[in-house]
């Protein structure tokens, strides 16, 4: 196969849960385990650290993995959902997984699946050799743990992809775990309450291994406490022990942190929601005595640069300015739509789209009224229709036209602008990944 045929596999023959939603979600660690056991257990090979929570997990990871590689480890970085290309998901110090071996995992995964000799999911199954059915998360986190083993990593940070108990990266053993924070979001897999929602997450908590909560409400603070309690594993709440005084922004587009006990420190991401995630990655990073205070401070300084991140307050135009962002939930909003309101400009103008998953009403209610509108579609099977949102958020007082794509709706807003006019594109990761597309 070629690389495109790869990936048309993966898209489209394994259930895809950013494409088609809620069908394509597995949970269980049946399947997992089975191509687990197929790899002879890649990840015992290397130390991992786990990452999960509502928002943040992904720019954690990737500063914890900056910060690793400016120490001189090898570092492995499993992340998602991609922007552009799925390789971004599966990242060796930077560096994305060669074409070759996408190809060369799926081919052989083919031939063995299809040869008769799959493990059964179950002891019960009395048909050998049958099939695995994998998702495609699933077979992309067995690829990326096989990846990091054939690499010979010293160290792999792991996001979680949805949840945590269930989540197919949980049959690891880290070093360390981490949970960045609990919002509304995946209600339907995770629960309709704060509580049931960081139960499904402290899910990744293992014995012995020291658990970060990044932040925590009094509805899941006592869930945290008791599952750490029931499984033996320290626990260390980072607001508890504040480490970021201060975030500015700077002329760079970052932020300038005063920490307590690092001084003054540069970041290389924007947004003012990256206080509190910087917050909890130098909570982490105490937990890790290998690292040194330069090795902090240039992976804080140089994430994108080191890891590849992308679509985090990212500058995609000058005059007008023109910023991107993937937040994508409530949680993720209620610090995006606040910024946006602070920025200095004579016109704020918002390309927007969501997905059909996520509690679009809040996030609506939370925008700008001052604002011009272009609503769009991420190209999707679960993106809204840019006409209800267009609908809904008239009904809030909102006001703009619809475009069937972004690159439409952001060439149309750049052409309408002034140069010292403010444009927002987001509202979903697939909005952002359309566009830098």
């Amino acid at each position: 196969m070629t690389y495109e045929e790869t990936i048309s596999y993966l898209f489209n023959v394994t259930p895809m849960f950013e494409h088609i939603g809620a069908v394509a979600y597995k949970p269980g660690l049946q399947t997992t385990e089975a191509l687990d056991s197929h790899y002879g257990h890649p990840h015992r090979l290397y130390k991992t650290i786990h990452v999960a929570g509502t928002n943040g997990k992904g720019s954690c990871s990737h500063t914890l993995a900056a910060i690793l590689q400016q120490a001189g480890f090898k570092v492995g970085l499993y992340t998602s959902p991609h922007i552009v290309d799925f390789r971004e998901r599966i990242r060796v110090n930077g560096q994305m997984v060669s074409e070759k071996y996408v190809i060369d995992f799926v081919d052989d995964f083919i031939k063995w699946n299809t040869s008769g000799s799959a493990a059964p999911l179950s002891p019960n199954e009395e048909q050998k050799g049958a099939t695995l059915h994998p998702s495609f998360f699933e077979l992309a986190t067995a690829m990326a743990f096989k990846y990091f083993a054939d690499q010979k990593v010293d160290i792999a940070v792991i996001e979680v992809g949805l949840g945590g108990r269930l989540d197919c990266t949980n049959i690891i053993t880290p070093i360390l775990s981490v949970i960045t924070n609990i919002s509304f979001d995946h209600t339907q897999f995770l629960g309709n309450t704060l509580a049931e929602i960081a139960a499904e997450k402290a899910g990744i908590m293992k014995k012995g291994v020291p658990v970060v909560i990044g932040e925590a409400t009094e509805e899941t603070r006592p869930v945290f406490e008791q599952k750490a309690h029931d499984v033996g594993a320290p626990i260390l709440f980072a607001e508890d022990h504040p480490e970021v005084c201060s975030a500015e922004p700077n002329d760079k587009g970052g932020l300038t942190y005063t920490t307590r006990n690092f001084g003054q420190m540069e970041g290389e991401l924007g947004g003012s929601y990256q206080a509190k995630n910087a917050n909890t990655i130098l909570a982490a990073v105490a937990m890790l005595p290998a690292l040194g205070r330069k090795d902090i401070e240039n992976g804080f300084a140089n994430v994108c640069k080191t890891t590849g991140l992308t679509g985090r307050w990212q500058t995609i135009h000058h005059s007008p300015l023109a910023i991107c962002d993937t937040g994508h939930n409530v949680g993720g909003w209620q610090y995006l739509a606040q910024q946006i309101k602070r920025q200095p400009c004579r016109q704020l103008r918002m390309v927007f789209g969501m997905v059909d998953d996520k509690d679009i009403d809040t996030v609506l209610a939370m925008l700008p009224k001052d604002a011009i509108y272009y609503f769009t579609r991420a190209q999707s099977k679960r993106a809204i229709p840019e006409q209800k949102v267009l609908e809904k958020a008239q009904a809030l007082g909102l006001s703009g036209t619809t475009f069937a794509h972004v690159k439409e709706a952001y060439k149309q807003a750049l052409s309408d602008a002034n140069p010292d006019d403010f444009i927002f594109v987001g509202g979903s990761s697939y909005v952002v990944a359309d566009l830098l597309s």
